[in-house]
């Protein structure tokens, strides 16, 4: 399930609760936190089809586990 970014699912990640922060390209500010599941992939491209975007995804690993994942769209 992908949580979009507020003050405290900030504090969620701030606390390791999430495992993937998810940011775009074009903002400093994350989108929102998942798990990283399947599911969660799932969900951004859907919400990239429904824009009629596509989506990539650059991944990066963190030294604690964590991940954050760099979105990546184009028009479709």
């Amino acid at each position: 399930m992908i949580h979009p970014y507020n003050n405290a699912t900030q504090t969620r990640w701030d606390k390791g609760e999430f495992k993937v922060q998810l940011m775009t390209a074009e903002s400093t500010r994350p989108m929102g936190f998942c798990d990283g599941s399947a599911a969660d992939i799932a969900e951004l491209k859907q919400m990239a089809d429904a824009e009629n975007a596509s989506v990539t995804i650059d991944k990066k690993v963190l030294k604690t586990g964590r991940e954050i994942w760099t979105l990546k769209g184009g028009g479709g």
